[in-house]
């Protein structure tokens, strides 16, 4: 049977292949364009998420909006999901059997979606989709080529509260994303108020 959106967040509400299942409010599936270039992948719900029933929501989710207003994105741009479409209780990471249990139904909507570019929001996603040795610390920033799309990590917008001496980093990695985009997407245009064409009337 071919794949469809329908059928698969109709699967996936109905998921029970982990304990995650009996503890969560709302199934996490994804939020944005299914016809995007850009793919986010964070590590799963938090609790404004598992409450809301889309992914980052909270204080992550509004400071994840500025990073992407940064370089012309907001979220009818891209797609955003998560490693695991429940929230694991406490917020703690998602143990590997938890992962094992949801991670079919992210490789089912990469396969629908079709991304050009996939950006893993931290650790936890980037030892799934790009190394299990990944080493955020020192490999954010870095693209990778794996199943026909440019990868590359970058801090999660989580870490970039806790620790606003990251931010920098994280710029350089932004603009990057940039450079990337206008050399592999095709149909993704960047708002750039700032840049007008010479004789253009400014805002009044």
């Amino acid at each position: 049977m071919e794949d469809s959106w329908e059928l698969l967040e109709r699967e996936c509400q109905d998921c029970k292949e982990c304990a995650l299942c009996q503890t969560r409010q709302h199934v996490v599936f994804g939020v944005g364009n299914p016809q995007a270039e850009i793919l986010l992948v964070g590590e799963g719900p938090g609790a404004n998420e598992d409450e809301q029933g889309i992914p980052f929501v909270g204080r992550a989710g509004q400071f994840l909006d500025d990073m992407l207003a940064i370089i012309g994105l907001d979220r009818t741009m891209v797609y955003i999901a998560n490693i695991v479409k429940c929230r694991p209780p406490g917020n703690r990471d998602p143990l590997n059997v938890e992962q094992d249990a949801c991670i079919g139904y992210l490789h089912r909507q990469i396969a629908l979606i079709r991304p050009k570019i996939l950006i893993c929001l931290g650790r936890v996603a980037a030892m799934r989709l790009i190394n299990e040795k990944f080493r955020i610390t020192r490999e954010h920033g870095l693209w990778h080529d794996i199943d026909g799309m440019r990868m590359m990590a970058m801090y999660h917008p989580s870490a970039l509260l806790r620790d606003p001496g990251k931010r920098p980093e994280t710029f350089d990695d932004l603009k990057s994303l940039e450079k990337e985009i206008e050399k592999v997407c095709r149909r993704t245009e960047p708002h750039r108020p700032w840049q007008r064409l010479p004789g253009d009337r400014p805002d009044v």
